[in-house]
Parts: structure tokens; sequence; C-alpha cells
């Protein structure tokens, strides 16, 4: 039972999500900061934000890639959406998400015609989505002067939602309905198992790596683009600080950098436990650098726990359970 457990794909996103939602309850001590609904809002905003950025982010770690630029799609579509949306908010998401679908979709195919390292690929979109950030915006912040935008993006539905939050939810739970109910799902974990054999298998290797990337420019560029309306502000600098939350969120979720592991669900139980974290030890009046500090132990651990030795030894006493 123990050595089925442990195998379950999310069994350790769970288990770090709840073992970290048990910590704070205790720490609250009965006092109501933890187990409320401000906390539980504040929680699923951070998972509005970073939901998003991590599972495009996560997929293509899935399959042996790294995708950079999703820090800098995120500006971009910030900006485009704070230049274009106070007068016509359809207009600026489609120029949000078109540049962030042709962003990942142009680096995914250079990727595949080149054969090029998608980290060197990906730097280079970064920097060039940062600096049409930066021109577009002259180096200054803009407003979003669009406060019904703003308030319908932010208004908090049935006490803990609000409309970011009830996207991003909408749209991870149809990828993981995807992912586990298609072949695509076993492709992709095919492909960052053995390319090579996956290949062979009959894996569309290219078409998946393209898809994958832009499916990452889309996700990052509907998460800047939410995250201006919420804020009613934009700046080329302002928004790109999402790759470190991201990359822990998918590595809490069980997604490796050697490839080949992961759920989408276990992602979201990773960006979830960042939320958790953030909302719990502020409402406990912690300082803010014990999140760093909590995160970093939780990382370590994780890191610890993948290493050969300990997994073999987990094995072991799975074998004798």
């Amino acid at each position: 039972m123990f050595k089925s457990l442990r195998a379950h794909p999310l069994a350790r996103p769970l288990a770090i999500f709840l073992g970290c939602f048990a910590l704070l309850a205790l720490a609250d001590r009965g006092a109501g900061n933890v187990l409320s609904s401000a906390t539980a809002f504040s929680m699923l905003e951070t998972f509005a934000t970073g939901a998003l950025v991590a599972l495009g982010l996560g997929l293509a770690m899935m399959i042996r890639e790294f995708d950079l630029s999703v820090a800098g799609v995120f500006s971009l579509a910030g900006c485009l959406m704070a230049l274009i949306g106070p007068e016509d908010p359809r207009l600026a998401f489609a120029a949000a998400l078109a540049a962030g679908v042709l962003v990942g979709a142009a680096q995914g195919l250079i990727i595949v015609r080149l054969r090029l390292s998608s980290v060197g690929v990906t730097l280079g979109g970064l920097l060039t989505c940062v600096g049409l950030a930066y021109v577009l915006t002259e180096n200054r912040s803009l407003p979003y002067d669009n406060l019904e935008a703003t308030m319908a993006v932010t208004r908090r539905l049935w006490g803990v939602f609000s409309l970011r939050s009830l996207v991003s939810v909408a749209i991870v739970a149809l990828v993981a309905i995807v992912f586990g109910a298609t072949r695509w799902g076993r492709e992709v974990i095919a492909m960052g198992s053995d390319r090579r054999a996956a290949t062979t298998a009959g894996v569309p290797v290219a078409g998946l790596l393209v898809a994958i990337f832009a499916f990452s420019g889309f996700c990052a560029a509907l998460s800047g683009a939410m995250l201006t309306m919420a804020l009613a502000t934009a700046a080329a600098s302002g928004l790109s600080d999402v790759i470190p939350p991201a990359a822990a969120a998918a590595i809490l979720g069980g997604v490796s950098l050697a490839g080949g592991t992961g759920r989408p669900l276990g992602i979201a139980l990773g960006v979830l436990t960042l939320g958790l974290l953030r909302a719990g030890l502020n409402a406990l009046g912690a300082p803010p650098f014990i999140n760093d500090v909590a995160l970093g132990a939780i990382l370590l651990a994780v890191g610890v726990l993948d290493g050969p030795e300990i997994a073999r030894r987990l094995a072991a006493f799975g074998g004798r359970g």
C-alpha cells in the first residue's frame, strides 16, 4: 500500500500541501486567522497569478525543455493590456494572447528546425519581449483606466473566488482532463522520458514541442493580461518576476528537470502550496522573508528525497511494506 501510494504522481504534491496546511493550522492555535475566507481568497489570488504560468512552464519541463520566455511574455501581455485595454478589452486580450502564442510557437519552431537548446532560444525570447515592453511603455508605468473591468476581475465570488481564479481553475481542470483522458498526456510523458524512443513509437515529437511552447506562451499572456486588469497598472519591469515561483510550483508538483514526470493537477497543487504558505504566514503576522525560508526548506527537502540514494532506500522500504 505504501509503495503504491508513493508511486502515485499526485501523492507527493498532495502530501506537501496537506502538511503545510496542518502546520499553519497548528501555528494558528485556533485563532481562526488561517482557517478563514480571507486567507482562502488570498491563496486563490496567488493561484490566479501563478497557475497558468506554472502550467505552461511545467509542461515544457515534462518534455525536458525549459521556457524562460514566460516572464517576458507575461510582461509584454500586461503592457499590451494597459495600452489597448481601457478602450477595447476584447481587442487587448486578442492582441496579448496572439503575441503569446506567436512568441511560443516561433521559439518552438526554432528549437525544432535548428536543433537548438530551449534555454538559449527562450532566453532570447525573454529579452526580446521585455525589450518590446520597454519600447511600448517608454520605460514608465501605465495605468489601466477601466474601473469596470478591474472590478469585474477582482470582485469576490462565493466568498473565496474571483473571475481570475475561476478562469485559472477552469483552464487547469480542462488541461488535466485532456492530459489524463487522451493519448496526448502519454505522449508528453513518453517524449520527456526518452525522445528517441518516443519518435520510434510514432509520437509527433516536433509538433508536440511546438504546441507546448505555443500553449506556454498563451498561458503566460493570459495571466499577465488578467493581472494588469486586476492591478489597474502595468510596467515592463514590474510584472516579470514569475519564473522562480512557477518553477518552484512545478517542482513541488512532481515535475522533474530531467523530464518524463508530473501531472497538471500536481502543478496546480504546487501553486496552491505557494499560495497557502504566503497567505497563511501573512495571516499569522510573519515577516515576508519567512515565506522564502519556508519555501526554500521545502524545496531542499524535495530535492533530497529525489536523490538516488534516498529513492533506493524508500523503494526498499516500500517493498518490505
